[in-house]
């Protein structure tokens, strides 16, 4: 029995593919396109096609449609690049978009019934979902709304991470949203300033949030992350250890239509490392300009970042270390909260999570908690309420 005319037909044209041929590499892709291809007639192998091809969709979708569609508009090449610049790309160019997005909407509408036509099996096969979406429109309205989605890894999560030289993006980021905070709210309202500066693209400070370990410094700068990202706003995680790499990781956004906060949690280091040579020339400007879509966001327990040389040291060379801090346009205090503080944030995070204990039974076990080592500190409330959650759990369980 010859091939079916329509999967060859739509075969030729997946190889016609220009913009998007990145996709023809996708590991879901290529079982897809293997049975397209292929001109056996080996049963076994037939089957070992499909099956491959559907055991590699199902984790990602049981639609096809919608995860084709996905993979289109999450790529990263020339013509999305063209348009994320605020360039009009030139009319050849947007042709042939135009004409491979009907191919790959048409691949998109393969049913299970065409290729199982296709396999010498009479058992059951396992399906999948079609439907009717038009890719034109959906990214034409991507394009128009690239500087809130992007394109790329900085379409796939709101958090990134710099390993190897790259930027990746972080496939189950911290979820926490301003609305998990409590206190701190002013400091937080300078941050969040600072952050809609950015985004609407007025001129935004580096930020240095500095003071007590478990006040939330970190924790604040995650939430303003989630709760901004659908208007385009991203977090690149940078280690001290990676600083001499900012050249690169700035080389690499610059231009993109997102924004992004470089963010370099708990930052101290020696005078004479290369770490602050290297964060030292991007603050006060080098021969790689600071991207204008982004900002460094740098949170530290210290109150002074950098530690100064041994004696001997000329005292005008231990002041610029010691006014380091001062090359932070915005510097924002998170301070230890004194008992009523920490006992109000333990009141308010028992009354998130449900518990049902009395207010002075509350606060005294809190008090003893903190006592124990951990100190006053929105993380202490927090890590004692967990702590009461997880007793009720073992206290039910012992009880059935």
């Amino acid at each position: 029995m010859g091939r079916n005319k329509k999967l060859q037909e739509l075969e030729l044209s997946l190889n016609s593919l220009v913009v998007f041929r990145r996709l023809l590499t996708n590991e879901v892709m290529l079982p897809l396109r293997a049975l397209l291809d292929t001109e056996t007639t080996d049963p076994l192998i037939q089957l070992r096609q499909y099956t491959e091809f559907v055991s590699r969709l199902y984790p990602r979708s049981t639609s096809l449609t919608d995860f084709i569609l996905k993979l289109v508009l999450e790529d990263d090449n020339f013509y999305v690049r063209c348009i994320g610049a605020g360039e009009t790309p030139d009319e050849r160019l947007t042709a042939c978009v135009q004409n491979e997005l009907l191919i790959l909407q048409r691949l998109s509408r393969i049913k299970p019934a065409e290729l199982q036509k296709e396999i010498s099996y009479y058992g059951i096969l396992p399906e999948w979902t079609v439907s009717e979406i038009d890719f034109g429109a959906a990214f034409a309205e991507r394009m128009r709304r690239i500087s809130e989605f992007g394109y790329g890894k900085y379409a796939q999560s709101p958090m990134l991470l710099f390993r190897d030289g790259q930027t990746v993006p972080v496939l189950h980021p911290d979820r926490i949203r301003l609305s998990d905070l409590f206190g701190y709210e002013q400091e937080r309202a300078a941050l969040i300033g600072n952050t809609l500066a950015l985004l609407h693209g007025r001129p935004a400070q580096n930020v240095l949030l500095y003071g007590e370990a478990g006040t939330g410094k970190s924790s604040s700068v995650k939430a303003v992350v989630n709760e901004y990202a659908p208007q385009g706003l991203r977090m690149i995680q940078i280690y001290k250890e990676q600083l001499r790499d900012l050249p690169l990781i700035m080389d690499e956004i610059s231009g993109n239509p997102l924004k992004f906060i470089l963010f370099i949690d708990d930052l101290s280091f020696a005078a004479d490392s290369e770490r602050f040579s290297a964060l030292k020339a991007m603050l006060e400007g080098s021969v790689v300009a600071q991207a204008d879509n982004a900002v460094i966001v740098a949170t530290s327990n210290l109150q002074h970042l950098v530690r100064v040389p041994a004696e001997g040291s000329r005292a005008d060379a231990v002041q610029e270390l010691r006014s380091f801090p001062d090359r932070f346009g915005l510097r924002i205090r998170f301070a230890r909260p004194d008992r009523a503080g920490y006992l109000e944030a333990v009141l308010r995070f028992a009354e998130l999570a449900g518990l049902e204990i009395p207010e002075e039974e509350l606060c005294a076990g809190a008090e003893q908690f903190a006592a124990d080592g951990s100190g006053l500190s929105p993380r202490t409330a927090k890590q004692y309420i967990k702590m009461l959650i997880g007793r009720q759990y073992l206290d039910a369980d012992g009880q059935q």
